[in-house]
């Protein structure tokens, strides 16, 4: 999908713009403070039905407005047209809008628009914590895969639930919390299996690119780490029950995963430089991009 105009309404400091763009490179050249991120980030919102830097919707509408509007016209490899339209007032809920009809759900909307969003802060893949990591691949994956985001809430829905229930000062329910375990197993383990094929797919890209960028010099890797590797997923869960009693959540499932990434076979966080590490999430970010190649994807997958 190619975007060919875009309009803005009330979108943080933009007031009103509408700009039409090349099928090509587009680039945005400004004073600091003119609006050049915002206007990436409002195209950002219309892949994903959010910003990229805030969850609360309310806090992209201008300060002195009531409302936001975003629309784009996008065309996809046969020139077919399609508009995708967003827009808010404060204190109601957002509405979505493929051709003029609404989505049932936003994420029926994931994945029609595919795109990679590169900014300075993209260091915390490296530096920051494992969630970071477990969001790139979420968020790569759920463009290829229009099942993968309604299995991970289902996932989240039943680690909230146990979470809930480990909290409280009465023993809970066993047989209750089995079943959200067990929730949690069948949904983790789905999960499990589409980020590993992503991961041992991305390797050897992300190998190449790399190379291509430092000149070779450098050997790089990438490992996922995830508890359905230790066996049964309801077994590593039901195993520490106890232990997660005691604290009050869940210590084992796919909500501690991690993608290592390594610089020489040792962790490119501890060893290498600043400048490796921008090299490092440059190469994983154009990497991400490439994913949305039909001719690259794993074997069974689609872009429906």
């Amino acid at each position: 999908m190619i975007l060919k105009k875009i309009s803005i309404l009330n979108y943080k400091n933009i007031r009103e713009a509408s700009l039409e763009l090349s099928p090509k490179i587009n680039c945005f050249i400004g004073h600091n403070g003119e609006g050049k991120t915002n206007l990436l980030d409002a195209v950002y919102y219309l892949s994903f039905c959010h910003s990229a830097y805030t969850a609360i919707d309310s806090q992209v509408i201008c300060h002195d407005q009531d409302f936001f509007v975003l629309e784009g016209l996008y065309e996809d490899d046969a020139l077919n047209p399609t508009t995708v339209y967003c827009g808010m007032k404060r204190g109601t809920k957002k509405h979505f809008k493929r051709n003029k009809k609404e989505y049932k759900r936003l994420s029926q909307h994931i994945g029609l628009i595919p795109l990679i969003f590169v900014s300075p802060g993209d260091t915390l893949l490296i530096e920051g914590g494992s969630e970071e990591r477990r969001r790139l691949m979420d968020v790569v994956i759920s463009q290829y895969d229009n099942t993968y985001i309604e299995t991970l809430n289902s996932y989240n829905k039943a680690l909230l639930q146990r979470n809930t229930m480990l909290k409280t000062e009465e023993e809970p329910d066993m047989e209750l919390l089995k079943i959200w375990e067990e929730q949690m197993a069948i949904h983790g383990e789905l999960i499990y299996q589409k980020r590993d094929a992503f991961v041992k797919e991305l390797i050897p890209v992300f190998q190449e690119i790399y190379q291509h960028i430092s000149g070779d010099r450098e050997q790089v890797s990438l490992r996922y780490e995830s508890h359905c590797q230790r066996g049964p997923l309801l077994d590593v869960i039901q195993r520490d029950r106890m232990k997660d009693r005691a604290v009050g959540y869940s210590l084992h499932g796919i909500h501690r995963d991690d993608l290592e990434m390594l610089q020489g076979g040792y962790p490119v966080k501890r060893e290498g430089s600043q400048g490796q590490h921008k090299t490092f999430v440059i190469a994983l970010k154009l990497c991400c991009l490439m994913t949305y190649s039909t001719s690259w994807m794993p074997a069974g997958w689609s872009r429906s």
